[in-house]
């Protein structure tokens, strides 16, 4: 079915339609998940304007690279009322963590999260993400110094490991006790293995094992869409400490203030407007010549929300340039196009 759319150091630790059931949203820290060319300043001004969430992930930031970013980029520099901002590290070894980590100082970090969970080839290669969970001696060294520079909460994304192949348990217990010894607060973990990539469904049932084995505050991700995940199954969510959601973020800004501020009595925001505000914030943030990217990939997602939202989809995907985009875009939407009640995250 579908209806007519509408006109700083510290040692602390670190659209949902209407009628979507329950408010179990009070008992979680939420969370943005980092998602590349997703989370950089713009879109978490945009996620602040709509209600925001209890702490949003940069997008994976490649560490040597930090040491040539301009404090004004928008892949790090932040705006009053930002909320909690963890800034999410790409590492592959030890070396030079102190000055990536001073470089990130001035930024007044909420939080350093280590990811060990993408699963890209690109990343793999380089020895970070998954491969680093793989490696526990170069896992255990990262670890250790990146807690002996940095005092505040330090965090570590994870999968279940490589695959499914006989003793993954033990190998993941394993890493779970490296965590925990290396002083790190809390982990966030998607659950699936890194073959997985995201094509198969996140394993929520694992979840209390996970919970239970971990020793520190455990945050669940993927295929976590809103609150009728949480109604669906409580007892696979109870033992949780917080809920990332990703792509539902993208496609619905606002998921977080629905879940939290109104149930039923909800109403969405105007989806044009929501889109050309994300418009307005990216240029204001990004150069000229690079604003281009990261509006057509919200608008990718962003078609998700109507009914023909592959329509679209199709028409800003092979955009040439940026003014291109925005006029189809606003052709679009000047037709008052169905919305869906239910977008999907596996279509188109």
């Amino acid at each position: 079915m579908a209806r007519e759319m509408s006109s700083h150091e510290s040692n602390s630790t670190g659209g949902v339609t209407q009628g979507c059931p329950g408010r179990a949203a009070d008992k979680f820290v939420l969370a943005v998940a980092p998602m590349a060319g997703i989370t950089h300043s713009a879109f978490r001004r945009l996620l602040t304007e709509l209600g925001g969430c209890d702490q949003i992930y940069t997008e994976m930031l490649a560490g040597t690279a930090l040491l040539g970013e301009r404090p004004d980029s928008p892949y790090l520099k932040r705006h009053p009322g930002d909320g909690k901002v963890i800034y999410q590290l790409l590492l592959r070894d030890a070396n030079r963590i102190e000055p990536i980590v001073d470089r990130l100082r001035s930024c007044l970090p909420d939080g350093l999260d280590l990811n060990c969970a993408c699963p890209a080839a690109r990343v793999r290669r380089v020895g970070g993400g998954s491969d680093l969970f793989d490696d526990a001696p170069r896992l255990e060294a990262v670890l250790r110094e990146l807690r002996r520079v940095w005092t505040g909460p330090l965090s570590v994304k994870v999968r279940l490991g490589r695959d499914s192949s006989d003793g993954w348990r033990e190998a993941f217990l394993d890493r779970l006790r490296l965590i925990r010894d290396c002083g790190v607060n809390s982990l966030s973990i998607n659950l699936r293995f890194a073959a997985d990539r995201l094509t198969r469904p996140a394993r929520h049932e694992l979840l209390p094992w996970v919970c239970a084995e971990a020793g520190v505050p455990v945050t669940a991700n993927g295929d976590i869409t809103g609150p009728e995940t949480v109604a669906a199954h409580p007892e696979r969510f109870a033992a949780c400490a917080g809920l990332m959601l990703g792509r539902m973020a993208v496609v619905r800004p606002w998921v977080f203030a629905a879940w939290r501020g109104g149930g039923a009595d909800y109403a969405a925001p105007d989806l044009a407007g929501v889109w050309r505000r994300l418009v307005t914030l990216v240029r204001e943030d990004f150069e000229p010549e690079k604003a281009f990217r990261p509006i057509r990939l919200f608008t990718c997602w962003y078609s998700r929300n109507f009914a023909f939202g592959n329509t679209l989809f199709g028409r800003v995907c092979y955009a040439p340039d940026l003014e291109t985009l925005l006029a189809r875009t606003e052709a679009f939407l000047a037709k008052n196009p169905a919305v869906a009640d239910n977008p999907s995250m596996r279509d188109f």
